[in-house]
């Protein structure tokens, strides 16, 4: 069990706009998000958000960054059965 791949992404934030502003986008173009500067990012697997946390820099290499966990999200309460 412990070789199933899995797929993990950070979420940083998200935006909506409209096709024809995306097509309109080039190199160098910021997109703002929804997500402010130190606002926890979700940690999602297989489409599921399992946790949050915060961008850190990572500390062998300064070009790169990685997640701190700060809150692992439980499992939702079971629903009324039928």
């Amino acid at each position: 069990i412990m070789r199933i791949p899995v797929s993990l992404q950070v979420v940083l934030g998200s935006a909506t706009m409209p096709v024809a502003n995306l097509m309109k986008l080039g190199r160098g173009a910021v997109v703002p998000l929804d997500h402010r500067v130190g606002e926890p990012v979700d940690v999602v697997v297989n489409g599921r958000v399992v946790a949050r946390g915060e961008v850190v820099v990572v500390e062998d290499d300064s070009s790169r960054f990685g997640v701190s966990l700060t809150e692992i999200v439980g499992a939702p309460a079971p629903g009324p059965s039928l």
